[in-house]
């Protein structure tokens, strides 16, 4: 079966992300800034606003557990679209190019709802071609469960097959392709041009 969609992730794919783009204006000692990265918003405590946990939750239990850092901490959510500072250079380029081969363009990220609305306001013009996106705080479901691919196929009206799906994160390719998607490692724009093209669809 021919792939005749393309199914991007969105962070560190379409846009940068970090929480140093953050945090580099807020702490402006080095050592500071690595120590409350690493030990106080870490990769785990923010992966439960992908998972659907609400900011007031997981601020005021981190709040109680670092008071120190309180106003470091309030500030994750009011600015959190500082975390992610530019587009990935060529993507929306690229974007462009495969809505106007009208190829149907759709996205699963991990992404806390509250924080995807504004987001997504922001970036309107990157994320007008695409037909739907499946947010994972908003279904409560994350990368890699297999479930979220599951609903995607679902919800896109897409079988096995015939979709291309695009993360940085290798364990999440592996859980896409696992339930019929055809995967893509992404590294940068030129490579994945590279792979669109030998696909035909660019």
């Amino acid at each position: 079966m021919a792939v005749h969609a393309v199914v991007f992730d969105v962070g560190k794919v379409l846009v940068e992300w970090g929480p140093h783009y953050l945090y580099d204006k807020l702490i402006p000692d080095a050592a500071d800034r690595a120590a409350f990265l690493r030990d106080v918003v870490t990769t785990a405590w923010h992966f439960q606003h992908d998972a659907g946990r609400p900011f007031a939750e997981t601020s005021a239990e981190l709040i109680a557990e670092f008071p120190q850092h309180r106003a470091l901490i309030e500030v994750w959510g009011p600015r959190f679209l500082e975390t992610i500072p530019h587009l990935i250079p060529g993507m929306a380029d690229l974007v462009a190019e495969l809505a106007a081969r009208d190829v149907a363009l759709f996205g699963i990220t991990n992404f806390s709802g509250e924080f995807w609305k504004p987001f997504v306001a922001r970036e309107a013009v990157l994320f007008a071609p695409f037909r739907d996106i499946v947010v994972s705080g908003d279904e409560k479901l994350v990368k890699p469960d297999p479930a979220i691919y599951r609903l995607a196929l679902r919800r896109f009206g897409l079988q096995p097959g015939e979709a291309m799906f695009i993360d940085d994160n290798l364990a999440n390719v592996q859980g896409a392709e696992a339930e019929g998607f055809v995967g893509h490692h992404f590294v940068d724009a030129p490579t994945l041009l590279a792979d669109l093209i030998a696909r035909g669809l660019l």
